[in-house]
């Protein structure tokens, strides 16, 4: 910890900053004694939309992504192809994705990746709900959107075992996506190629 912070209060709050991923010690100590010179509106519009934030936001009850409402706003818009399901580990992969304006299906988030390493099993991953889905009859494909890491290949091929019995089409991202790359780090234009340039499952076992 930085030494001499003349108030615990500020060291407190210099406490909470650096447990936020990507900022240390120095870096959360600016932002204290920045949030400390300002008026009390800001900082109450700071802490509010935080506090609204954590207490507010819902998990879309189709797909898993982040929502204002109990639906997200792309399984409510039906002007998406609602025949077309991408499968990616977490939230910050939709929005990737998203930015690429090369897709026009919906998702399933599963909330991370298969890792026995780590402890996770597929039981601890929403896979059940995305069986369900294809279930329905109305999925004609899913696309395995998974980090190219030896975790998403293991989810990938263990959601290609439980899907496969299914008549619909299992495509994965076309392999401009390096090895061990994770989708949120990758650029718009390769990923939305490796999207729109998409490959059978079965053509990379």
């Amino acid at each position: 910890m930085i030494r001499q912070i003349p108030s615990s209060l500020l060291e407190g709050a210099v406490e909470e900053l650096a447990k936020l991923p990507g900022i240390g010690e120095r870096t959360a100590m600016r932002l204290a004694l920045f949030l400390l010179k300002q008026d009390d509106d800001f900082v109450n519009d700071f802490t509010g939309a935080i506090n609204r934030m954590k207490k507010e936001v819902r998990y879309c009850k189709i797909c898993n992504n982040i929502s204002d409402s109990e639906v997200c706003s792309v399984c409510s818009d039906r002007n998406r192809d609602a025949s077309i399901i991408c499968v990616v580990e977490n939230i910050k992969d939709v929005m990737a994705i998203e930015a690429t304006m090369q897709y026009n299906g919906v998702y399933h988030v599963l909330g991370g990746l298969v890792s026995p390493m780590d402890g996770i099993g597929p039981s601890d991953l929403f896979i059940e709900s995305l069986v369900t889905r294809v279930a329905s009859g109305t999925v004609k494909e899913v696309i395995l959107a998974l980090s190219s890491t030896m975790e998403g290949d293991t989810t990938n091929f263990y959601l290609y075992r439980k899907l496969s019995g299914y008549d619909i089409k299992i495509t994965t991202l076309a392999r401009g996506i390096s090895v061990g790359d994770e989708l949120e780090y990758t650029d718009e234009v390769t990923l939305g190629r490796s999207l729109l340039n998409r490959v059978a499952f079965d053509n990379n076992i």
